[in-house]
């Protein structure tokens, strides 16, 4: 969710298919005109217009980030899980356009909010507060986030849904996979059908506020004795299909600990990872959307807040244990087993192998050098990112060995890159290796 409210504007949410494409497709046609008028200036200018340079400018960024997020809902989101999944990998303009989505969204108008609470809560639904701030503390793709004080005196925090967003999650899905389609983006010959049915449940998933309270408590009850997280409390009086309310917890965003000292950043991420590995190897559920909106820490505590557990989910045993020879294979600096694991479990395809292998044995290599290195890992060092970007960039290139990972494995590596790109922007410095060892025994 965004924390800055001033970025969060009210604006109606488009609904029905119809609507929602119309959005998409003044979006291409606006895109479009924007590429005209630069490759016009630039021949003006005597220069040689390239179409990445006539696609990613700063008005067209501009365009995309402000239209995504007037759709809200799962076209938003969409967009939100590409930045984290994608992290470093990405172009820059791209990039921008991605981490502006994080931040970025629309809350509701005032008679709208009205209009929604008094479905969910009756009319009089204002008596039962002492005080209920209109102006979101926090606006995301799915629902917003409002402070309450209830008639008893419990402080709280309401995520109110927009209206329309469940009923729009399959257009969008079927949208964004028909505008794919038709750029060209996508080869004919992959399959991408089970992985949009996935991604509408998994949407639906997180539209539904009483799963996601329920979530939150057995996570509440997963880290009852992990001092240094906190979980807040569901507030069953006030929640709803469409509204849940949990305790308020105070705290910062994660983001402003980049200015806290090496120690205090470098115990916070520790505390992420070793929360991802109990969530792989110990619990079999795993919260799989890693915004960083969805962590806040607390200065006098030095506890880690976690919110939104709408995109909790199983981890089976299959993954858990792929996960774990991909672990071990790595630390013990096996390439040929690093690389059989990872086809075992469907990170590579056969065609990537018998095609690359080269390149994939030298990603591999690179991966492998930081595992084992003795020192601590230092995520604010992303040199070696060029290396693995170049290289998976060339094989992305060869559209004849396109493979789509299990969807289990690519949730769960949102999780993991999102942590990973996290950890970076806190320039961490952190044991891996001793804090993974213990788990692969």
């Amino acid at each position: 969710m965004s924390d800055d409210p001033t970025k969060a504007r009210g604006r109606a949410l488009p609904r029905g298919r119809l609507a929602r494409i119309g959005q998409f497709g003044r979006l291409a046609g606006g895109v479009a005109g924007g590429m005209l008028a630069e490759g016009a200036r630039r021949l003006a200018d005597g220069e040689r217009p390239r179409l990445r340079d006539m696609l990613l400018t700063p008005s067209n960024i501009g365009k995309v980030t402000d239209r995504l997020s007037h759709l809200r809902g799962a076209a938003m989101k969409l967009g939100q899980m590409i930045s984290m999944d994608a992290g470093d990998m990405l172009p820059p303009e791209l990039a921008e356009i991605m981490a502006r989505l994080r931040e970025n969204a629309h809350h509701m108008r005032p008679a709208e909010l009205q209009r929604v609470l008094a479905q969910e809560w009756g009319k009089d639904w204002r008596t039962r507060f002492k005080r209920f701030e209109e102006r979101p503390i926090a606006a995301a793709s799915i629902g917003q986030v409002h402070r309450a004080t209830t008639l008893d005196g419990r402080e709280l925090a309401i995520k109110v849904q927009y209206p329309g967003v469940r009923e729009s999650i399959d257009a969008d899905v079927d949208n964004v996979a028909t505008l794919l389609r038709l750029s060209g983006l996508l080869p004919r010959e992959l399959d991408i059908v089970p992985l949009l049915a996935d991604a509408k449940r998994q949407l639906a998933e997180e539209a539904d506020y009483r799963r996601e309270g329920a979530q939150m408590m057995l996570f509440r009850d997963l880290l009852a004795n992990t001092p240094e997280v906190v979980v807040p409390v569901l507030d069953t009086e006030f929640s709803t299909d469409r509204v849940l309310a949990m305790t308020f917890i105070a705290g910062e965003p994660i983001e402003t600990l980049e200015a806290a000292p090496q120690e205090t950043r470098d115990a916070v991420t520790a505390t992420l990872i070793i929360l991802v590995l109990r969530e792989l190897f110990e619990f079999g559920l795993m919260q799989t959307d890693p915004n960083f909106a969805n962590y806040r820490y607390q200065v006098e505590t030095g506890r880690l807040v976690l919110l939104d557990f709408g995109a909790a989910r199983p981890v089976n045993s299959r993954t858990a244990e792929a996960y774990r020879r991909l672990l071990q294979a790595g630390l013990a600096g096996d390439r040929d087993a690093v690389r059989d694991a990872a086809v075992t479990a469907g990170f590579l395809g056969v065609a990537a192998v018998k095609r690359h292998r080269a390149r994939i044995d030298a990603i591999i290599d690179v991966i492998i050098g930081e595992m084992t290195c003795d020192a601590l890992f230092d995520f604010g060092d992303r040199r070696f990112v060029a290396v693995l970007r170049d290289d998976g960039m060339a094989i992305a290139a060869d559209r004849a060995t396109w493979h789509l990972p299990p969807t289990d494995i690519l949730f769960v590596q949102r999780k993991v890159s999102g942590t990973a790109l996290l950890a970076a922007r806190l320039r961490a410095r952190v044991d891996v290796r001793k804090l993974a060892i213990p788990w692969l025994e």
